[in-house]
């Protein structure tokens, strides 16, 4: 579980960054982690790549390219090569199981923020993987937390080493000089999602209020909720490293493992 500030990236920062070193340290703990497990390959779902309300956008081919020119640093660019063997057998299983899934609809196929952020970490720390990306979807938070067992699923019939990465942030509304100004509803968010994650309680996930989703401008729960449903029936154990507001954005970050 980690959020996404392009601010966190030296070069878009630019000294700003210090503001949220706490979530940056913690960034650095979670890509060591990452590291220790040896993935073949990484799992990502970003809330910035490509959505649609009915149906979730798994990126296709065999590789993409991305940087952060948009935030003001276009020497930090990479290149991802796609576990299209994965990705494919992934669609193949959302088919069978009746969830709105796939390859279809591609509108960019570069990579997003959402994306870049947590790969300038892991890629310090650990670069052996393939990488299988995919969006969120206005479908329900159900099937979301189902689409997380498909990736399951699909990990263990390919019998592969996989890391799961939920790229999100928290609520955009903590503070009046946030980006969308300050909403009640907006702690109220990041304390209950903190507390959940940080259980690995994340059948919980999908009790959460419209309400209290759409009032605090979260960014990143369906991220969390696939992430949670590739954990299901299997005993976790979580790391809880930090939350942070300071931007007026909740920033999380916990790793989880599958215990023996």
């Amino acid at each position: 579980m980690v959020p996404h500030p392009p601010l966190i990236v030296p070069e878009v920062g630019r000294g700003r960054e210090h503001i949220i070193d706490e979530t940056a340290a913690s960034y650095k703990k979670a890509a060591d982690f990452i590291a220790s497990l040896k993935p073949e390959t990484i799992v990502l779902m970003s809330p910035h790549s490509v959505m649609y309300s009915n149906y979730l956008h798994i990126s296709p081919g065999y590789k993409a390219c991305g940087d952060l020119k948009k935030f003001g640093a276009p020497e930090v660019r990479y290149e991802a090569e796609y576990d299209a063997e994965f990705s494919n057998l992934l669609c193949e299983i959302c088919e069978d199981e009746n969830i709105p899934a796939g390859y279809e609809g591609q509108r960019e196929a570069t990579l997003d923020h959402g994306t870049m952020v947590p790969l300038y970490f892991i890629l310090q720390k650990y670069t052996d993987f393939k990488l299988v990306r995919t969006g969120i979807s206005g479908i329900s938070l159900k099937d979301h937390y189902r689409f997380g067992q498909v990736i399951k699923k699909a990990a263990n019939d390919l019998n592969k080493r996989v890391a799961i990465v939920a790229s999100g942030d928290l609520s955009h509304r903590l503070k009046e000089e946030g980006p969308y100004g300050f909403n009640l509803y907006g702690p109220i968010y990041d304390e209950k999602i903190m507390d959940v994650m940080g259980r690995a309680a994340f059948r919980e996930l999908l009790g959460f209020d419209d309400k209290l989703l759409d009032e605090a401008a979260e960014c990143g729960h369906r991220s969390f909720v696939i992430m949670g449903g590739t954990f299901d029936g299997q005993n976790v154990g979580v790391q809880k490293y930090s939350h942070q507001d300071v931007t007026g954005v909740g920033y999380g970050v916990c790793t989880y493992k599958v215990l023996d």
